[in-house]
């Protein structure tokens, strides 16, 4: 009798050739057109790009590193968070306070402390402003930070089982409370007023175009790296677990997963990919305050999620730019009105575009008649799980 032998199927490529091209367009655009056509085309071309746009979209491209941590919690795990916000903060305060110590002598009052030390009558720095002139240990600061918070609440709140609605309404209570604790002046980050007035980082001037544009090369490489390693996560078996435990945990332990490690390690991840973001954030926009706590922000990152498409990946990328470059227009055009326009957004998409722009242009493509696989539909990844996993079982049986 022959044994028999089972083949399970063969991993899917990390992207498609149309991806791939989409990707390497972006790193084209952030790496060499948009350097070129803010440093060497001149200011009255229509192919010159403005420092304002640089700063613009340096800002965005931050932002959508939020929306794609938002889609490995929510769209992929299930995990509605509305405390992203807070994360994102703690990033953009670590590296603050290393801007900070770059001023040095160069502040209103003269001194080596801060300014906003000074004004308190504070005569040395606090036990957490050690280290912040070095910006290696301030680096490391900005993902230990919100990991290591995102960490402790995150084994606490999935080892008790907090699911749904009241998981979101625990993260949201939570970077509240982070928000009034970042008001007060005696916790030596600036209370009220944050940070501001950066002048150099590495001791390069701040305010200069190269410098500029080299904070936005960063950040776009740091975006599509972050895309590239989500796409890798996804299409793994730890994806693939991420997947199950959304649709059906209860199955993922009946196969004998264990779905607290799983989500979270996601959870841990997504924080720290939010403080890098918020670390991007500050010496470009030039301030941080506790105002980035507050519940709308964190809001604003699932509605990015949601409108672009969630458990797309590029669908968050794409809501990010779409509504923030809405917001940029229409707080300026029509600034008592954009509160309502966001909150129209977000109800529109939830009943008509359930899937978001990404789902509507895969919908308008499959009607064109574009190429897709067709066969049986796939099972759910909880049932492709117990089935992986039974198919080991059964390969290993059928050994000699």
């Amino acid at each position: 009798m022959n044994p028999t032998t089972l083949q399970l199927p063969a991993k899917a490529p990390l992207m498609s050739g149309r991806g791939w091209s989409g990707f390497l367009a972006a790193l084209v655009f952030v790496c060499a057109v948009a350097p070129l056509a803010n440093m060497v085309v001149p200011e009255g071309s229509l192919f010159h790009m403005s420092d304002f746009m640089v700063a613009l979209l340096g800002k965005i491209m931050c932002y959508a590193i939020c929306a794609l941590a938002m889609d490995l919690i929510w769209g992929y795990t299930g995990i509605l968070s509305l405390g992203h916000g807070l994360f994102f903060a703690l990033g953009g305060y670590m590296m603050g306070m290393y801007l900070m110590r770059q001023i040095g002598l160069d502040g209103n009052y003269k001194s080596e402390l801060p300014d906003f030390m000074v004004f308190l009558d504070w005569k040395a720095l606090p036990w957490h402003w050690t280290f912040s002139d070095s910006f290696i240990f301030q680096a490391l600061m900005v993902v230990a930070v919100p990991g290591l918070l995102a960490f402790v609440f995150g084994y606490f709140a999935f080892r008790s089982r907090i699911k749904g609605v009241y998981f979101s309404i625990i993260t949201q209570a939570m970077t509240f409370a982070a928000m009034l604790l970042f008001f007060r002046n005696e916790t030596g980050f600036g209370g009220n007023n944050g940070f501001t007035d950066f002048k150099r980082i590495l001791d390069i001037p701040i305010a200069t175009q190269q410098m500029r544009m080299t904070l936005f090369v960063i950040t776009g490489l740091t975006l599509l790296g972050f895309f590239l390693f989500s796409r890798w996560l996804v299409t793994s078996k730890f994806g693939r677990v991420l997947q199950a435990i959304r649709d059906a945990e209860s199955r993922v332990m009946f196969s004998g997963y264990n779905p607290l490690a799983y989500k979270l390690t996601i959870w841990t991840l997504s924080a720290m990919m939010c403080g890098v973001a918020g670390a991007l954030y500050v010496p470009q926009v030039g301030i941080i305050n506790p105002s980035e706590m507050s519940a709308p922000n964190s809001i604003e990152i699932a509605i990015w999620a949601a409108v672009g498409g969630r458990a797309t990946l590029i669908g968050p990328i794409v809501g990010a730019f779409l509504v923030n470059g809405a917001k940029s227009y229409f707080t300026v055009a029509f600034p008592e009105y954009w509160l309502y326009f966001l909150g129209l957004l977000f109800i529109a998409v939830t009943l008509f575009l359930p899937q978001g722009v990404a789902g509507l242009v895969r919908q308008l493509l499959a009607r064109r008649g574009s190429k897709f696989v067709k066969g049986a539909v796939a099972p759910p990844p909880a049932q492709a799980l117990a089935e992986s996993r039974a198919h080991e079982a059964g390969a290993e049986g059928a050994k000699p």
